[in-house]
């Protein structure tokens, strides 16, 4: 299954992220992490999956980060990266693995998908996957994969990916936070 593509989504424009989105992306981050989250997590597991979620800025400085606008409201952000880490923001550093991947053997990541909660359900999730994954197979990659939380879980599954593995504590510190890594080919 292919996801449509990114002319498909009337209404929201989409760009290239820079440095001086930081502070709209990480209140973006906050707002859909206590809300979109709390349906399926605890507000301890809430709490800890901030250990292993939010910004990496090295896909901004890779210019694989996306924003989704509608007029001037940030709906949401995501992208893929050809860098080896899977999930994680900047303060993850048990996560990191900045090495560069082979596309002709290694999956691209989806990382870091959020939407604003007065957006979900309207298409801003699809648009960011439509994008990363357009952008990673120009880029050679044949397969992507990505660390889904429960939340996001019956999106990806819907575009075509399937699950890999289920993990059971994401981050090293704080009680575990359930995550299914999910791949899906390109």
């Amino acid at each position: 299954m292919t996801s449509p593509p990114p002319d498909f989504f009337p209404g929201f424009a989409h760009r290239l992220a820079t440095a001086d989105d930081i502070p709209a992306i990480a209140a973006l981050m906050d707002r859909a992490i206590d809300s979109l989250q709390s349906p399926f997590l605890s507000p301890e597991e809430v709490a800890a999956s901030r250990l292993s979620m939010g910004l990496d800025t090295q896909l901004i400085a890779d210019g694989t980060y996306f924003l989704i606008e509608q007029g001037d409201r940030l709906a949401g952000c995501g992208g893929w990266s050809h860098r080896a880490t899977l999930y994680g923001g900047n303060h993850s550093t048990e996560l990191r693995d900045d090495r560069l991947l082979d596309p002709a053997t290694e999956p691209a990541r989806i990382r870091a998908m959020y939407t604003d909660p007065d957006f979900v359900r309207r298409g801003v999730g699809r648009l960011i996957l439509s994008l990363s994954e357009a952008a990673a197979r120009a880029a050679g990659f044949r397969r992507a994969e990505m660390m889904a939380t429960l939340s996001g879980e019956p999106l990806y599954l819907a575009c075509g990916y399937r699950p890999i593995e289920r993990v059971v504590k994401m981050s090293a510190e704080g009680p575990p936070v359930p995550g299914v890594r999910m791949g899906k080919s390109l």
